[in-house]
């Protein structure tokens, strides 16, 4: 890093944010993860590493509230084309289900096609799970860059089973409670369930939920507590009635244990921040709101010990969602190096 200078502009060749770190010598390694089998609405997220790597190269790597990220070292693993092939084949096999609305009845070609989407996608989550935890147990800090929401299992499995006692801050517009949503086991609107039911995580805290349904909302009552929801609507009245956001931070994040792993699907901003998502919803955070909450996790002296970024969709004429997620990414690993000084 002796000869690299944060005020020039980033070579084309470079890697994550115009760096020349590799995964051997960086510190942070971002897992890229271009999958979206189960996406039931919009698509294009599989796209999405490949387009906030390209975008990182535009951010200026002084942050004024992080420091310098970026000595630490940053690496993106190479985009697998491994994952590439799972996503195309499993993407062909969840067509006709997504069309039909899901599984119907005793459709046995649907019930195959949703089987086979299903086989991919647990192929996907133990590759994820495997990589995760092998540069976890190199020392590195991982952030995970999808894809689809369902791409996160694999990453908070390796997590929670190095740091058993984290909670998770989800900041999402849907809850990604139901159960094998349209057949799909692995669904991106199941990836909360799938996480809750299959893992001993201690507490799950969603932030901007404002899209959900009967089912997710039993699940949320029947958790005791365990899956603590601030609906978007909630949040917005507080707001209106003058309570401060900051003080909303505080009680979104008090509940959680001291290590916290943040799982942010980009759809939780509010649309002007993320237009080609693949499931955009009215209302949801700010950038800045966003931010606030990453730094009250830290200033209330809780460590994050991961994160993941998914659904960002770069548009078919712009990057501004690639732009976006690039930035929130860079504070996320400001934030995380932040807490573990």
């Amino acid at each position: 890093m002796t000869s690299f200078d944060p005020n020039a502009a980033a070579p084309k060749d470079s890697g994550v944010f115009g760096l020349s770190n590799t995964p051997d010598n960086a510190h942070v390694i971002l897992v890229p993860v271009p999958f979206e089998a189960t996406c039931s609405y919009g698509g294009g997220t599989s796209n999405g590493p490949k387009a906030i790597l390209a975008a990182s190269r535009q951010v200026d790597l002084y942050d004024q509230e992080t420091g310098k990220p970026y000595a630490r070292g940053l690496a993106m693993l190479p985009i697998p084309q491994q994952v590439l092939t799972w996503n195309e084949t499993a993407k062909k096999a969840a067509a006709p289900v997504v069309a039909a609305g899901g599984v119907a009845g005793g459709d046995a070609a649907l019930q195959a096609a949703a089987a086979e989407v299903n086989t991919v996608c647990a192929r996907m989550n133990t590759w994820v799970q495997q990589t995760v935890a092998q540069q976890l147990s190199a020392g590195k800090v991982v952030g995970t860059v999808g894809g689809d929401h369902s791409i996160s299992f694999g990453a908070i499995a390796a997590h929670h089973a190095r740091y058993p006692e984290m909670g998770i801050l989800h900041v999402d517009a849907h809850a990604d409670l139901r159960d094998a949503y349209e057949g799909f086991t692995w669904s991106h609107a199941s990836i909360m369930h799938n996480v809750m039911t299959r893992l001993d995580v201690k507490r799950l805290v969603q932030v901007g939920i404002r899209d959900y349904c009967e089912q997710e909302a039993e699940m949320v009552a029947a958790s005791k507590g365990r899956i603590k929801l601030f609906h978007d609507a909630d949040v917005a009245w507080n707001l209106a009635e003058g309570t401060a956001w900051t003080t909303l931070c505080q009680r979104m994040v008090e509940v959680l244990p001291r290590e916290v792993y943040i799982s942010f699907d980009i759809d939780g901003l509010e649309p002007g921040c993320c237009p080609h998502t693949g499931t955009p919803v009215p209302g949801g955070l700010s950038f800045h709101q966003a931010i606030t909450l990453f730094k009250t996790v830290v200033r209330t002296g809780r460590r994050i010990v991961g994160f993941d970024l998914t659904e960002v969709a770069p548009g078919p004429d712009d990057e501004w969602d690639a732009n976006v997620g690039a930035r929130l990414l860079y504070k996320l690993i400001g934030w995380t190096l932040k807490s573990q000084h």
